[in-house]
């Protein structure tokens, strides 16, 4: 079920819209609304612009657009691509309506009245189902969006603790690390098999000398 969205500004992390939540979402989702915050300071120019951040209960999912940070809080159980074909909805949305004055805009939450898109597009997407069954009537997914695999994901540990980075080039780094630990094994794994042939039979003559030997002489 998605709770929450905020829309930002990328460069400076000015709020520039969000969902207006009851007082009961607004003391559940009170941390989670910190921890989006931090995000926001994190981003960067080279940050992925698809990504999932674990944390307890819910998942905070986020897009970058054009210079905007979309951000929902869901269910940690709400479907990874339902969460993106939502901020993907509200992206696209958002652009047709405010595109050209994001840069100039000065106050926080200048286009507050965005809240009632957010509200009608987050009721059908509110339960899996019912949004699984929406849609089916939308246009089809982007590559990107269907190959939920592909998105980045982080546990909110790694930003708050170990100073992680949201950076594409840091996730890259990530990747390529663990790759390179596979291939190490891979080589390590042929190196003793290749020695394996070229001593085998010369082991196996020695143990037979040595047998022979020991049968004559002993």
């Amino acid at each position: 079920m998605v709770r929450s969205t905020t829309i930002v500004r990328a460069s400076d992390a000015l709020p520039l819209a969000a969902s207006v939540d009851d007082e009961q979402t607004e003391q559940a989702l009170q941390e989670h609304k910190q921890q989006s915050k931090l995000i926001f300071r994190r981003i960067t120019p080279n940050a992925e612009p698809r990504c999932s951040i674990e944390s307890g209960p819910y998942t905070l999912h986020y897009l970058i657009s054009d210079n905007v940070v979309y951000l929902t809080i869901a269910d940690k159980s709400y479907p990874r691509k339902l969460a993106f074909s939502y901020l993907d909805e509200l992206s696209k949305e958002f652009a047709n309506t405010y595109g050209p004055k994001v840069d100039s805009v000065r106050k926080p939450y200048a286009f507050v009245g965005f809240d009632t898109f957010m509200s009608k597009t987050a009721r059908l997407y509110r339960d899996s189902r019912t949004a699984n069954a929406a849609t089916s009537n939308l246009d089809k997914l982007n590559d990107d969006l269907q190959d939920v695999t592909r998105i980045m994901t982080k546990n909110m540990e790694e930003l708050l603790w170990r100073g992680d980075s949201l950076d594409r080039m840091s996730h890259l780094s990530t990747s390529l690390k663990s790759e390179s630990e596979k291939y190490r094994k891979a080589a390590r794994n042929i190196n003793f098999q290749a020695m394996l042939r070229q001593y085998a039979p010369l082991g196996a003559v020695g143990l037979l000398v040595i047998i022979l030997l020991w049968w004559r002489f002993f």
